[in-house]
């Protein structure tokens, strides 16, 4: 048959906007994402207004980073922290972007060498910026080092070995690794751990958590990473975000419980039926 007659046919059968406004099955996702919407502005607002909220719960990993920057100093050798292969597109590497702020804070506050590590040069360009606005704000615009801030290789195992070069030649005291993370995680973590580097690390990968929680001395596990700035920073706006994502989750996850209980009864009433009926008969 005419190929054209298909197409004719496929757009006489185009189906009606649901409500007059929203393409078919998506009206469920649009009200979805309205409700996350209002609330996490009403934690937002609230926080704003230092009203109470619930609290972002103790995360041990985000409390080492302090301790690790601070044994660095004392043994007076460097920092080093890493984003993995992530790219600016993905999730991960905005969580490594909040806590950078934070370490190259510290590190300038406590005059401590920070080395940062990169394979991808739109990664390397922005993470650049974001230490030297933090010696700024630290009031040591003359610390900062724009060679400590290195862009290694495009490819994953010359990236890695390079970073395994720096641990070895500037005996790092802490291995700090948020992102997203390949098979270079286990090198990573194991080359931190011969050059004796406190090390936190923390991804969403599923396949690397396992090799971090065995070699690193805090792990980071799937969304704590993007608390990260928010636990680090008491920001009220980034807490209140947190907050309210958290909360609307639940508060979904409390409906599809809710929701499969009422369809097992259900199913549960049919099969009754019916065998009411075939018993009858």
């Amino acid at each position: 048959m005419n190929p054209i007659f298909y197409l004719a046919a496929a757009a006489a059968k185009k189906p009606e906007p649901a409500l007059g406004l929203f393409v078919e099955k998506n009206v469920g996702a649009f009200f979805l994402m309205l409700f996350m919407t209002a609330v996490v502005w009403v934690m937002i607002t609230r926080a704003r207004g230092a009203k109470k909220i619930p609290a972002i719960r103790k995360i041990a990993g985000l409390d080492a980073i302090d301790e690790a920057i601070g044994r660095a100093t004392e043994m007076g050798r460097p920092v080093h922290f890493s984003p993995g292969l992530g790219g600016v597109d993905y999730p991960e590497t905005f969580a490594f972007f909040a806590t950078l702020g934070h370490v190259a804070k510290l590190a300038a506050r406590y005059d401590t060498r920070l080395i940062n590590t990169h394979r991808n040069n739109y990664v390397y360009a922005i993470a650049d910026e974001i230490i030297r606005q933090a010696y700024l704000e630290a009031g040591r615009p003359d610390a900062y080092n724009p060679d400590d801030v290195r862009y290694l290789s495009p490819y994953q195992f010359a990236y890695a070995s390079g970073v395994l070069g720096i641990f070895q030649r500037e005996k790092v005291a802490a291995n700090i690794m948020i992102g997203y993370f390949y098979a270079e995680a286990l090198i990573f973590a194991e080359a931190g751990y011969q050059a004796g580097a406190i090390q936190v690390a923390g991804t969403t990968s599923t396949a690397q958590l396992p090799f971090f929680v065995t070699a690193c001395d805090y792990t980071l596990i799937g969304e704590e990473i993007y608390a990260g700035s928010a636990y680090l920073s008491k920001d009220p706006v980034l807490t209140g975000s947190v907050v309210g994502q958290d909360v609307a989750k639940i508060a979904i996850f409390a409906l599809i419980l809710l929701g499969t209980i009422v369809a097992n009864f259900n199913n549960f009433g049919a099969k009754t039926n019916f065998l009411k009926d075939l018993l009858l008969k």
